[in-house]
């Protein structure tokens, strides 16, 4: 057997305490030797204020895997590539789809690995979706991604400055969902983005979109539902209609259930950066980033009131 790699996870917030820990746990290919965060440290592990700290004191670590916001994190990244360190992106894996190119393009010169997650790619029925539609002649495509900020995101300021995405945080995982079981690529046609007054994103958005053989699909994002939350992908085809549910734990083809499993996304991704390091591969696909920056970029801005807490 051959030692696991040593990582550090760079973020200690919500995200790394919930998923990224628990799931580096059960990893055996990884161990976690050492973490950098400005307010949080990890008992029985060396802590830094920030990466470059941690990568002038820790020259055996092997990877970095980046759980910070997406403003700022190209530099935190770029610093571990320099380094010669491998590096797994949180999503999404920049703030912008060039600034991730350049990422891309830097670990392949220095000759390490470069991983842009998509967690909701890794839910259960992902792949037996995408395995039903790829000879299925698809007719539409619904996307319903709704949820409540404040439950999930509280207090979190970054998510609503530029860069932050806003809506399309969680917006994003139903894109990824999206481009990894159509059969062909989409692109936006239309979009519509509701700004609060007091903020820089969006809290709800609107996306329609087209596929190369010109199948529509339609998106509604909305971050002001409360009570039980929706994370729907309806897929019509001309034999019926397949739905995955609950972001992806669950699958239906018409009424009848195929899939329902318990959540492990991240320990999927942790043990796919494993493989790529062993590899020496890099796993960096843009497109959903792609469908959100265009959605920006042709989205009509439609002013809505205050956010607050």
């Amino acid at each position: 057997m051959t030692d696991p790699i040593s990582l550090a996870l760079v973020g200690l917030g919500t995200i790394a305490r919930n998923q990224h820990l628990p799931s580096l746990a059960d990893t055996p290919t990884l161990a976690l030797k050492a973490i950098a965060s400005r307010n949080a440290g990890l008992d029985g592990l060396p802590s830094y204020h920030d990466i470059d700290a941690l990568l002038g004191a820790e020259p055996d670590i092997q990877a970095i895997s980046l759980c910070t916001p997406p403003q700022g994190r190209f530099n935190q990244a770029a610093a571990a590539i320099r380094a010669r360190r491998h590096v797994m992106l949180e999503k999404p894996p920049g703030a912008s789809v060039a600034e991730v190119q350049a990422l891309a393009d830097m670990a392949r010169a220095a000759g390490v690995t470069l991983f842009a997650t998509w967690h909701s790619r890794e839910a259960a029925s992902v792949e037996q979706a995408r395995e039903m539609l790829q000879d299925a002649t698809i007719t539409s495509v619904q996307i319903h991604w709704k949820e409540d900020v404040r439950h999930w995101h509280p207090g979190q300021e970054w998510i609503w400055q530029p860069g932050g995405l806003g809506v399309f945080d969680p917006g994003i995982n139903a894109l990824s969902i999206l481009t990894r079981i159509m059969p062909e690529p989409v692109h936006v046609t239309a979009a519509s983005l509701e700004v609060p007054a007091n903020k820089q994103a969006p809290i709800g958005a609107t996306m329609q979109m087209v596929s190369a053989s010109g199948i529509p699909v339609s998106a509604v994002f909305d971050w002001r539902q409360t009570g039980p939350q929706t994370w729907d992908i309806i897929v019509e085809t001309s034999a019926g209609t397949i739905t995955l549910r609950n972001g992806g734990a669950q699958l239906f083809d018409g009424d009848t259930q195929l899939v329902q499993a318990e959540d492990t996304e991240y320990r999927r991704l942790y043990a796919r950066f494993a493989e790529l390091i062993a590899a020496g591969q890099s796993d960096v696909d843009l497109s959903p980033l792609q469908l959100v920056a265009d959605a920006f970029l042709l989205g009509e801005r439609i002013e809505v009131a205050p956010f607050h807490e």
